[in-house]
């Protein structure tokens, strides 16, 4: 994702887990309740028309929308391309966020990793592959973890003005008249990723306009693209705080980093 790879003792496996994005984010959370409808095509990288919102102006309804946030709940499809091996890889799980900084990703089988942070820790459990008895947990600081600013944008202590440049791109061929294609870049570079893209649809609910992120997409500068899509959202349900332990099998090993 924007993000971190674990790449362990596994450097082979599950290149999915950078969660990076994953981060990134969750972001994408919203479709208002339903199940996002999917953008299809790819989104040119020209500018957007004049005629609708500007960048700031998704940015701000995407903003005072996940602002009123204090939990999301989500199913999410992860696609990864790798550009170095020409490869793609998909896994899918459930995702879960709490205001302030707390965040839990459950891959399912067969990837079958946990991301947990409580805020101040992060922890990836990994199963163990064939021919191993136990698995590995990684533990680091969330700092050092250096999780991208959209991250922090959807855990509450971010915002998009502030920490990325933007502008819209035009939309798909073909995609519906409320769909915006947010490109963010980070105001500070990073190494881990190049750019953002929001996926954003703006809905109109009780009298107000919202921007509901609908997708997720990170590039970084050599070509490689992190995607997650989101699907049956909840939103401010309550969620208790042992979401956020990690409890892993006996015998497994901590690696502290």
């Amino acid at each position: 994702m924007f993000a971190f790879s674990v790449t362990h003792r596994r450097p082979s496996v599950r290149p999915l887990a950078s969660v990076a994005a994953a981060c990134a984010i969750v972001l994408a959370s919203l479709a208002l309740g339903a199940a996002a409808a999917r953008a299809q095509g790819e989104p040119s990288s020209a500018p957007a028309p004049s005629s609708r919102l500007d960048a700031r102006g998704v940015a701000a309804l995407v903003q005072s929308f996940y602002d009123q946030m204090r939990t999301i709940e989500a199913h999410f499809e992860q696609t990864r391309f790798t550009k170095l091996y020409d490869r793609t890889d998909r896994a899918h799980g459930t995702v879960v966020f709490k205001k302030p900084g707390r965040m839990r990703w459950d891959y399912d089988a067969p990837n079958g990793q946990i991301f947990v942070s409580d805020g101040q820790t992060l922890r990836i459990y990994q199963p163990p592959e064939e021919g191993e008895a136990h698995g590995q947990v990684i533990e680091r600081s969330v700092d050092a973890a250096q999780l991208p600013e959209a991250l922090s944008f959807l855990t509450g202590t971010g915002r998009l003005a502030r920490d990325f440049e933007m502008r819209l791109l035009e939309p798909p061929e073909g995609s519906p008249a409320d769909l915006y294609v947010l490109e963010l870049r980070p105001r500070t570079p990073s190494p881990r990723y190049d750019r953002v893209l929001f996926f954003v649809r703006v809905v109109h609910a009780g009298g107000r306009a919202a921007g509901v992120i609908e997708r997720v997409v990170i590039l970084d500068a050599v070509g490689n693209r992190n995607q997650f899509d989101f699907s049956k959202l909840r939103f401010n349900r309550a969620v208790p705080d042992s979401r956020f332990t990690l409890k892993v099998p006996k015998g497994t090993r901590r690696i502290r980093k």
